[in-house]
């Protein structure tokens, strides 16, 4: 298992993310691929599968997100659960207004033949991820959040 350690902010070390951390959510969104190419019959071609690995980097991108804010404001002295509930309220606007940007921005090419199967994946993909990462993220967040306090109290 590689393990990074992402510095910023002064120098302040942000949440120790583990590679298994942050693609466990990337699967989500093969749930909302399913749910469009199934029923519009489209095929799950080399486009679709751009467009798969297009939409684990944008899913990723709203976990970092999502992570970082977690982590701000558990440094700030806010109790875990907390801290996972207050970062995934104040972050909800920012990831869902950018994972709407592109799900509408996928919207004109996805009547195309070529490309309309990558719109369809990365549109429905997206939508079902977000909402999933959400809603349904914040248990396992926590522990994480827990799991890092455990070990900055044990180095101290």
């Amino acid at each position: 298992m590689l393990e990074f350690d992402v510095t910023t902010r002064g120098g302040r070390t942000l949440l120790v993310l583990g590679t298994r951390t942050l693609l466990s959510v990337a699967p989500l969104g093969l749930i909302g691929v399913v749910l469009a190419l199934l029923p519009a019959r489209t095929p799950m071609g080399f486009v679709a599968i751009l467009g798969i690995i297009a939409l684990s980097g944008m899913i990723i991108r709203n976990s970092v997100i999502l992570i970082d804010q977690i982590d701000m404001d558990f440094a700030k002295g806010l109790h875990p659960w907390d801290a996972v509930i207050y970062a995934t309220t104040h972050r909800l606007r920012p990831i869902m207004l950018t994972a709407t940007a592109a799900s509408l921005g996928m919207i004109a090419i996805a009547s195309e033949v070529f490309r309309g199967p990558m719109a369809y994946a990365i549109i429905s993909g997206l939508i079902v991820a977000t909402l999933l990462t959400l809603a349904l993220s914040s248990g396992p967040l926590c522990r994480l959040v827990q799991h890092q306090g455990a070990a900055q109290g044990a180095r101290a």
